[in-house]
């Protein structure tokens, strides 16, 4: 089976043809063109939600007005193509009641804000959105309850009401959120963000057959009705080293850091490398909290054994003499070291600033970027990467960006500014859920229906449940170029094609 679109205005047929088969989120927008008062009444309406939400938060949190926003316009309609059937504009999703009936009541440890919803009716379909809108990660769970807001106005039709609780970043913040999201009657949860949160939601959960997909990429906290949407590095290290066996490399090696993630990351290499048949040469960890990782750069390269090489090769030719021993003296002339690396590809398990201080070691301890192939993971997946010479040409798995691209045109358009690189994982999860919700019949959030096989269409290309509880994803091979990076291998568009 194969993915299949469902875009805004064909949801509700396509939901009838297609009924408990694949349900997908939209990669794309409909190519209908419709009346100017309809787009018109599409930008007042979510510009006045957009508002509303923000007034509401702290004043911490809140983000200037953006004057002007409007959604990006559609693209002109197929004339060749049968006229869809059109649906009246949606009205905005009614979360906005939720966030204006906070009342302050007593946690223990201080007053917290317990959102009080709006009496339900007997066709209202609650979900619960868990995200740290306040404390450290403030900013980026903000943003994905933006991100979340958009989905609504896509895909959320006037009974489905989604419910945003404050986790605080904390494991405490989330328990007591999970507590109230079911005594809301929530009949599904989006989120929390991170793993620590995510523990502390899934017994409460589970005890209320309440299915949880999280925002998280440690499949630890997976399983048992809780699914993780996060990108896993796994996945990332299986599609970029296969890809590079593909083009002939067969030894690898892994500079990462002493950590869980890169004890992870190192484990997918070993673990996708044995498969292929090929080898993984050599590992070596660093301390993520070193000021400076020149040590371990240095062993990497075995620099000082192959600096010594050189300069005992050059000891023996200006003993020899000679014009041959002269011209060999000559080619030596600019090298640091001698001898060939013994792996192919390097694959370096970081990202950020870390990333720049160690590959910019690289090159001085003579790991050429020329001759070694660069491999990186999502964390990578980075504006202005190319800006380190040594990572330029290197390669890394990540959604295929086109799939993106439409998605932070109208980010931008709403909210005046870049989304941060998560926020598309709550605009699927909710489109995820509003379609779910939708239809004819009752809200279908069943595990049978989440881990369908054939999977669902979303802002970072197809992506499914697996009943384990983590996702796969299709995901391209991306180059990393000075200026702007390329795709050099796309994402697969069906499971189908992933398998095969």
């Amino acid at each position: 089976m194969t993915c299949v679109s469902i875009n805004r205005v064909l949801r509700r047929s396509l939901f009838t043809l297609i009924g408990t088969s694949a349900l997908v989120l939209s990669a794309c927008q409909s190519q209908q063109n419709p009346d100017t008062l309809q787009v018109e009444a599409q930008n007042k309406a979510l510009k006045a939600a957009a508002e509303q939400a923000r007034l509401q938060l702290p004043p911490s949190q809140q983000k200037p007005a953006v004057a002007g926003a409007r959604l990006p316009p559609e693209p002109a309609k197929d004339v060749t193509a049968s006229p869809p059937q059109i649906e009246p504009v949606p009205q905005v999703p009614s979360f906005l009641p939720y966030l204006q009936g906070r009342a302050t009541t007593s946690a223990g440890d201080g007053q917290q804000q317990i959102p009080v919803p709006p009496p339900a009716t007997s066709d209202t379909v609650r979900v619960a959105l868990m995200l740290p809108l306040s404390g450290r990660n403030g900013p980026i769970g903000k943003a994905m309850l933006d991100a979340a807001q958009l989905a609504l106005f896509d895909f959320a039709d006037p009974r489905f009401e989604l419910l945003p609780l404050d986790t605080k970043g904390t494991s405490r913040g989330a328990a007591i959120a999970a507590q109230n999201a079911i005594g809301d009657g929530a009949s599904l949860i989006l989120g929390p963000l991170l793993a620590s949160s995510v523990g502390a939601v899934a017994p409460a959960a589970r005890a209320a057959n309440v299915p949880v997909i999280a925002f998280s990429n440690d499949s630890t906290v997976a399983g048992q009705e809780v699914y993780t949407m996060g990108f896993l590095p796994a996945a990332q290290v299986a599609r970029v080293t296969r890809y590079a066996n593909q083009q002939g490399i067969t030894r690898f090696a892994a500079l990462a850091p002493d950590t869980a993630y890169g004890r992870r990351v190192v484990k997918a290499l070993e673990k996708t490398v044995a498969a292929l048949g090929a080898s993984v040469v050599q590992v070596q960890y660093y301390d993520p909290f070193a000021q400076d990782f020149t040590d371990p750069v240095r062993v990497l390269a075995n620099y000082d054994e192959r600096r010594k090489a050189l300069i005992d090769q050059r000891k023996q030719l200006e003993a020899e003499g000679g014009e041959v021993a002269l011209k060999a003296l000559k080619r030596l002339k600019n090298l640091q070291t001698i001898g060939d690396l013994p792996f192919e590809a390097l694959l370096v398990a970081d990202g950020g600033k870390r990333l720049q201080s160690v590959a910019a070691l690289l090159p001085f301890y003579d790991i050429d970027p020329g001759k070694i192939r660069m491999l990186g993971t999502g964390q990578w997946d980075e504006p202005g990467i190319g800006k380190e010479p040594a990572l330029v040409g290197g390669w890394y798995a990540a959604p295929q960006p086109a799939a993106r691209h439409e998605f932070e045109t109208q980010y931008r358009d709403i909210y005046g500014q870049t989304p941060p690189r998560l926020v598309t994982l709550a605009y699927d999860a909710t489109a995820l859920a509003a379609v779910l919700s939708g239809g004819t019949g009752a809200a279908d959030f069943s595990s049978q229906t989440l881990t369908n096989p054939s999977g669902f269409w979303g802002r970072d290309g197809i992506f499914r449940f697996v009943p384990s509880g983590t996702t796969e994803r299709g995901l391209a091979v991306i180059q990393i170029g000075r200026d702007r990076n390329h795709v050099i291998d796309d994402a697969p568009k069906s499971f189908e094609q992933l398998i095969n």
